[in-house]
């Protein structure tokens, strides 16, 4: 029997709290796609997918070439290359914004661009079904601890770093190493947090190196096209992912594990104890069970473990989450049941909006309660849930017909629409006619049919369940009909057919 790997490995620094959450951060490689799982505890709490053939595009920056410019949303369509145009609005324009980033805008944007005008262009927002990707031309790039502004003149701190003191003391330390004359601003990631004035040095000097690349390949290249690309998942899981609480980075591929421990080396040298490579012959995903994680993260149904069940609901606008208490019948009384199932019920939602990625707007239906107290405790133990989330979300309280409404910042496909597409049976309703409907459409379809042409006999071509409810139940209406147009009407199975499919052929 194969064993375990052992949980704990050397972690970047040493402390209870770290041991306390232990994270665990799994990168299965194959040549088509690049999955990535991270493990709390022993538990899978994020998956991110990454396929060759269709890499994320959020952080590439291009020359674009404006195609169109639309006075009424404010708004331009930019081709870049891609499939579809891409969409920047004025909002998302420095030059539109007095104060730079975060103002309101000033100008209209049929004042700032003109068709046919070269941009250079960032990608914030993958293109998301039938949406082209968002764009700004505030040009943005991340590097470990430092995310680099070079329009702009501005050091901030990652709200995620707490500590006033830290905040004050990284402040001070990037403002000695950025001198007023220089060019760019600054924002301080929270994976800076304790970092030297080496640490942060090396990083401004690699953001300011890529910088000058991307501007000389904007000088000398010709819209639409890429002149810089984003880190792939691998990479970005050393520069994003890690953090005090993650132990160790395991590797499937030997390959994979060389090219990403020399990255790590210049890079991201704290890191590259971290990675460890996997030579099991158990699949990587199997052993810690996230392939049977992945395939409950695309069910609709999500079990609790106290016999209660969730109910997902995804739709184009927004997702639904209803709870039912289900077999769960509970110690003393029904209204103990009911908050016990919904205190569970929290903690799920929470997890699951991350493995299935989930964003825009969520209305979550816990069970009705009658006490404030149960729905504050609910309420609080949801927002704690929802504190691991590195996804900025708002959550509102219940509103008067005890719904819990949130936001999540939706920038990539979900789960199940990377994995997933509509089911050409039922396109997408999660429901198919029953045979006795298609029977009946099929009989009104005929009697059209017996109308408009004049043919020798109808031959009705269908699934085996429609043609044995002719054969059997529906038989007396299929020959009422064939009296009534005068002509024979044969059946003829098609075991291929889905159950809604169905052709009338003219002999």
């Amino acid at each position: 029997m194969e064993a375990v790997p052992k949980l704990y490995a050397p972690c970047l620094t040493a402390s209870v709290r770290h041991l306390a959450m232990p994270e665990q951060i799994l990168i299965n490689f194959t040549p088509q796609e690049t999955r990535v799982a991270v493990l709390q505890q022993g538990v899978t709490q994020e998956i991110h997918i990454e396929r060759t053939a269709s890499r994320g595009l959020v952080g590439n920056v291009y020359m674009g070439k404006i195609v169109r410019i639309l006075p009424g949303m404010q708004s331009a369509f930019i081709d870049v290359g891609l499939e579809r145009t891409a969409f920047l609005h004025v909002a998302d324009i420095m030059e539109a914004r007095p104060n730079g980033h975060g103002s309101d805008p000033t100008r209209p944007i049929e004042r700032i661009l003109s068709e046919g005008q070269s941009l250079m262009v960032q990608v914030i927002k993958d293109p998301i079904g039938t949406k082209g990707a968002r764009l700004s031309t505030q040009i943005s790039i991340a590097g470990r601890m430092l995310v680099y502004l070079p329009q702009e003149k501005h050091i901030g701190v990652s709200q995620r770093i707490e500590d006033e003191g830290e905040r004050e003391a990284l402040r001070e330390k990037l403002t000695r190493l950025v001198p007023e004359d220089e060019p760019g601003g600054f924002i301080v990631r929270t994976m800076a947090e304790g970092a030297s004035e080496a640490d942060l040095a090396n990083d401004i000097a690699y953001l300011r190196k890529i910088w000058t690349e991307l501007k000389g390949k904007a000088r000398t290249t010709a819209p639409p096209a890429l002149i810089y690309q984003e880190l792939n998942l691998a990479q970005r899981v050393l520069r994003d992912f890690v953090n005090p609480e993650t132990v160790r980075i395991v590797l499937d591929s030997r390959e994979n594990f060389t090219k990403l421990a020399s990255f790590a080396e210049i890079y991201t040298p704290a890191v590259r104890d971290l990675l460890e490579h996997y030579t099991g012959e158990r699949p990587l995903f199997d052993l810690f069970g996230v392939e049977d994680e992945i395939q409950k993260a695309l069910a609709r149904r999500v079990d609790l473990k106290s016999g209660g069940y969730l109910i997902f609901d995804q739709t184009e606008a927004m997702t639904t989450i209803d709870v039912n208490t289900g077999g769960f019948v509970g110690v003393r009384n029904f209204d103990d049941t009911i908050f016990k199932t919904n205190l569970e019920a929290a903690q799920t939602i929470a997890r699951q909006l991350r493995l299935r990625n989930l964003g825009g707007i969520i209305i979550i239906d816990f069970i009705d309660m009658d006490t404030a107290e149960h729905r504050d405790a609910v309420l609080a133990e949801f927002n704690k849930a929802l504190a691991r989330d590195h996804t900025r979300l708002t959550v509102n309280g219940f509103t008067a017909l005890g719904l819990v409404e949130m936001t999540r910042k939706r920038t990539r496909e979900s789960l199940a629409h990377v994995l997933c597409e509509p089911c050409p049976t039922c396109d997408g309703r999660g429901e198919v006619k029953t045979a006795r409907t298609v029977c009946y459409e099929i009989l009104r379809e005929l009697l059209r049919e017996a109308r408009q042409f004049n043919a020798r006999e109808y031959r009705v071509i269908g699934a085996p369940s429609v043609i044995d409810l002719f054969l059997d139940e529906e038989s007396q209406g299929l020959a009422m009909l064939s009296d009534f147009i005068e002509k024979p009407v044969s059946l003829q199975a098609e075991p291929s057919y889905s159950q809604e499919q169905y052709d009338i052929v003219l002999m």
